[in-house]
């Protein structure tokens, strides 16, 4: 998903304008290649600018990072809140949270990666940063998933710990493969995953009797 080199970011381009290409550019970088292989000079040579200017405005790499970060921070736990709603989480929660997460998402899906970026150098703004919003979208799919199992009969809190585990790295993998489909819209990878959740709650319907 690299950005064609372009001279975007030459001069007669309004601060607004151009510092949206940049953040655009080091979405894509950061997303691409992860924190640690990322650089400002590819940055710059993405947008058509200079390393001096890229420091001008964003400051050191890790703050160009925090700065791509936050937005899609933002709007994932936006969506994923738009998408809970503020009833009780139902069987349908599942499918619109995931729909809500490709929907964000679209356009710059690589943006999924600049989140979940386990390059980060420990003890950082950055890894603070990102931490702060893995939380809270696990405590999110918490709260989700702990409301599913008790409509379901189910209080016991081991059940919640690892269905939450489940959702959690469930969704991570359905991101995961849908950004190597650019071809499937957020409407089309939807419907593919209520065809998979439809298929697993089949072979759920009769499960192996305990021992």
């Amino acid at each position: 998903m690299a950005t064609p080199r372009s001279k975007a970011g030459t001069k007669g381009v309004p601060r607004h304008l151009r510092r949206q290409q940049i953040l655009e550019a080091a979405t894509e970088e950061f997303g691409s290649r992860g924190y640690a292989a990322a650089s400002l000079a590819a940055v710059a040579e993405r947008v058509g600018v200079t390393k001096t200017l890229l420091h001008q405005y964003f400051g050191t790499k890790e703050d160009l990072y925090v700065a791509c970060l936050t937005p899609v921070g933002d709007s994932l736990l936006e969506s994923i809140r738009t998408a809970m709603g503020d009833g009780r989480t139902t069987p349908h929660t599942p499918l619109r949270v995931l729909r809500g997460i490709f929907v964000a998402l679209e356009g710059r899906r690589e943006a999924w990666f600049v989140l979940y970026d386990r390059s980060l150098p420990p003890g950082g703004e950055a890894a603070r940063t990102a931490a702060a919003y893995w939380a809270a979208i696990d405590a999110l799919a918490a709260d989700g998933t702990t409301e599913l199992l008790r409509a379901a009969g189910s209080t016991d809190p081991m059940d919640a710990d690892a269905l939450r585990h489940v959702w959690t790295d469930l969704v991570g993998t359905l991101v995961r493969w849908w950004v190597k489909h650019p071809e499937e819209t957020p409407e089309a990878m939807t419907r593919r995953c209520a065809r998979l959740f439809t298929v697993a709650a089949a072979l759920a319907v009769d499960p192996v009797p305990p021992s």
